[in-house]
């Protein structure tokens, strides 16, 4: 071929390039709609079609939705995803009729995962529209008591400091850190601080970005990757805020490694459970950061994987590293707060370095420490009465032995069988003491009255204690039993006309509720309650209802 025709032909082609329009390469914006399709709706009606394309990611009725986008091969350059936020976990909907939700460790999969590399490769922009998407406030903090583990160890005062700081920086799995970290590289995130408003509230501040004349300003700063003011500003009264991911730099970028090699489906089994074995060697102190993370990887393997002979043989490995195992223990054992002790317990089992045997000596161990320094509180006898639910610590009362007086040590033991320490509890049902009467309920809850005698002879105790918060709490407790002994009934019903106060009334309305039917005399009660019921300040309450479906 000569070379002007040559030349004239690379002139046609390059005219022909020039011609073709400049949206051909339109900026794909993703969805994820798990609750209202407000937000969706507006962008969808004011970004023009020849320079933006939207796509779906959810498929209504399919729960692999979201590996369903990876493996199709969708790149997106915005994404949007709607949904109500439950503090980190989950977007999920509010409308019965969507089953559809969207789980952080999906984000983190797809985020991790080679086979869904594309997805959020090309991110420019993200729009979180959920409640606390962008909260800052800290999860997992290395608290006062991993610096106190660390000096007593062996670390100075000062390097124990340092060292927290920094496992704070890497660790603290804050909603704000979570999204960096999925979305890494990303220039601009969007979401809330706190409270973020609903789709229809939402919607018409959107309306306003996107209003004309100066439509043409916003549109061009969707998928910019720069943050818009005038954005933040129409949602400042929500709690808007705008981020970036987490970039290579950070040192948060190490928490986001570790966890893609728990989160990587390419990965296999046997260089996860290779990887855990890796962070028990580390400063005990940062398994202590990672345990969510790995309680969680190891809670997913079954029977079948566990059979598999790669992956037993990477389970025998810890399971036979004694080292790691006894300062992993020694770790537990001086920890302070009792709920964080029982998990690495129950995480230790899991791997090996506790028989069934070993776990309840452990945990009996840590009931008689918290016992003996006489300060157990509602949360501490929740948690010692749940380790107990089947029975499994029955038989070891006896290594509890001290005194009962307190509340607390008096539930704790009553949740092992103490028949002295239930007495107790129970009268402290009656207490004016805040605390202790949260305690009995909360070993009510645990241990609840089955014997009508013992339920009569409480709600005796109730129906003559002092008009007060106290008895209204103490009715609270009786409310959830469907309570059908006559005794009972009597004397809540004699109460009723008594008490000069609305909450003890409505707390007695609330027992009644519950009670069964069949043993309550109905048109006599329904009388009763008309002619001596308080003035309501507050209009309508469970009287009312109480009422109308006795005479119903």
């Amino acid at each position: 071929m000569s070379v002007p025709i040559r030349f004239r032909l690379a002139a046609a082609a390059l005219v022909a390039l020039c011609a073709i329009p400049v949206h051909a390469d339109k900026k794909t914006v993703c969805t994820i709609t798990v609750n209202s399709p407000d937000e969706k709706q507006i962008f969808g009606r004011n970004l023009p079609t020849d320079e933006f394309q939207f796509v779906e990611l959810v498929e209504r009725g399919r729960p692999d939705w979201l590996a369903s986008a990876c493996r199709a091969g969708i790149r997106c350059d915005v994404l949007l995803i709607s949904g109500h936020f439950d503090g980190g976990d989950e977007f999920y909907s509010d409308r019965p009729d969507v089953r559809e939700y969207l789980p952080v460790d999906e984000m983190e999969r797809a985020s991790c995962s080679d086979s869904c590399s594309g997805l959020f490769s090309e991110l420019k922009e993200v729009y979180l529209f959920g409640c606390n998407t962008l909260n800052a406030d800290a999860q997992n903090v290395a608290s006062a008591e991993i610096a106190r583990s660390l000096v007593r160890s062996g670390y100075s005062t000062a390097d124990a400091e340092r060292l927290v700081r920094g496992l704070n920086e890497r660790h603290s799995d804050s909603n704000r850190d979570r999204m960096r970290q999925i979305f890494a590289h990303v220039p601009v995130i969007y979401g809330f601080s706190s409270k973020a408003p609903l789709g229809r509230t939402a919607a018409p501040l959107l309306d306003r970005y996107f209003r004309p004349g100066a439509n043409a300003e916003s549109v061009a700063s969707v998928g910019s990757g720069r943050v818009n003011p005038k954005l933040l500003g129409l949602f400042a009264p929500s709690s808007m805020t705008a981020t970036t991911g987490v970039t290579d730099t950070e040192p948060q970028a190490d928490n986001r490694r570790d966890v893609c090699r728990i989160m990587d489906d390419g990965s296999s089994t046997t260089r996860k459970v290779a990887f855990i074995h890796d962070v028990l060697h580390r400063e005990m102190a940062e398994v202590r950061m990672f345990l969510g993370q790995i309680e969680k990887y190891v809670s997913t393997l079954g029977e079948t994987d566990r059979n598999v002979p790669a992956v037993s043989g990477a389970l025998a490995q810890i399971a036979a590293d004694q080292a790691t195992r006894d300062r992993y223990l020694a770790f537990v054992r001086d920890a302070d707060e009792p709920a964080v002790r029982v998990r690495m317990l129950k995480l230790a089992q899991s791997l090996g370095w506790l028989s069934t045997d070993d776990l309840r000596v452990e945990l009996v161990s840590l009931m008689r420490d918290r016992l003996m320094q006489r300060a157990l509180g509602p949360a501490d006898v929740d948690l010692f009465c749940s380790l107990n639910r089947n029975g499994e610590l029955n038989g070891n009362l006896h290594l509890l032995s001290v005194r009962e007086d307190n509340v607390g040590n008096a539930a704790v033991r009553a949740c092992l069988g103490s028949e002295k320490g239930r007495v107790r509890v129970l009268q402290a049902l009656t207490s004016t003491s805040n605390d202790d009467v949260e305690i009995a309920q909360i070993y009510l809850h645990h241990q609840p009255i089955a014997d009508p005698s013992e339920l009569r002879g409480i709600t005796a105790e109730i129906a003559r204690m002092k008009t007060g918060d106290a008895q209204v709490r103490a009715l609270g407790a009786l409310a959830r039993y469907e309570i059908s002994d006559r005794d009972s009934l009597d004397a809540l019903t004699r109460l009723f006309p008594l008490t000069r106060s609305v909450a003890v009334q409505r707390a007695i309305a609330g027992v009644l509720l519950h009670a069964d039917y069949r043993a309550l005399e109905k048109p006599e009660l329904s009388r009763a309650l008309r002619q001596h019921r308080l003035k309501s300040p507050g209009g309508e309450d469970l009287i009312d209802v109480l009422i109308r479906r006795l005479e119903s």
